[in-house]
């Protein structure tokens, strides 16, 4: 699989990309703490295919590197854009969760490449997150288990048993650990673009569960009132894995969204 290089650490991708349609233009996911890939599954389902999607995995996390904390967002940022680079992507289409929210808005505030973000579970600064609320150690089936009653509402854990169980097996499997988590902590609790808000005119869809607990709903009503591109797309019920419990809905929102702001589908 391929690798970007940013400043000597060296970040590991996935790109799936349709024979014909835009080689200059895709969708890049950028991950939440600690999270491994498969947080963007449900959404790489929908979009690949139609577009190129580009799923980095987040420095620390899988195999990338994983340089001594803490890390910033903006070394985040540039790892993304790193990425980007690498592949010749001038039009990027970001789709965050949690931290990956922060880092696409900070790439929209440092580089023209941002066409559209998506920030899922994002507030403006990092005292609106939670980390611990998505935390669970990596070498311990029942504490992942347990996390999830967190992350996702009483209704689909108790309609999905087995997608929980998948969710288990991949966590255990790509989750990073302690080290890495507290090192992302810490870019978190240096997050805050509340008074440059105004400046991110990237067209932004903030998606949010209205019972998120890892990032409480008023956070990202803040952050959509602040943007001056911002369109706010709450989920009534749902939790931090919003996207995960309420793909459908996510999905069509972010399938619009891509349509309505340039994101060029493979036609046919």
């Amino acid at each position: 699989m391929p690798h970007a290089n940013n400043g000597g650490v060296s970040i590991r991708y996935e790109v799936d990309a349709p024979e014909a349609g835009d080689p200059d233009e895709a969708v890049v996911f950028c991950g939440d703490v600690g999270l491994g890939a498969w947080q963007f599954g449900w959404q790489h389902a929908a979009l690949a295919g139609p577009h190129t999607v580009i799923t980095p995995e987040t420095r620390g996390v899988g195999r990338s590197d994983a340089p001594p904390g803490p890390y910033a967002i903006g070394d985040l940022a540039a790892d993304v854009d790193a990425v980007c680079a690498a592949e010749g992507i001038r039009n990027a289409h970001l789709v965050g969760y949690g931290l990956g929210g922060m880092v696409a808005l900070t790439a929209a505030l440092g580089s023209a490449r941002p066409a559209s973000l998506t920030v899922v579970g994002t507030p403006p600064s990092g005292d609106g997150y939670n980390p611990d609320g998505v935390w669970a150690d990596p070498t311990d089936p029942a504490a992942i288990r347990g996390s999830l009653h967190g992350l996702c509402s009483v209704d689909f854990r108790e309609a999905h048993p087995d997608a929980l169980s998948r969710i288990v097996e991949w966590r255990l499997a790509e989750d990073a650990g302690r080290e890495t988590f507290e090192a992302h902590r810490a870019a978190v609790e240096s997050f805050d673009v509340t008074d440059s808000l105004y400046e991110i005119t990237t067209p932004t869809l903030v998606v949010h569960g209205t019972d998120d607990t890892v990032c409480p709903a008023p956070a990202a009503e803040t952050l959509a009132e602040g943007l001056p591109r911002g369109d706010l797309h709450t989920v009534e019920g749902a939790r931090h894995l919003v996207g995960v419990e309420a793909s459908a809905a996510v999905n069509d929102a972010l399938v619009g969204w891509l349509a309505e702001h340039g994101a060029d589908p493979l036609s046919g």
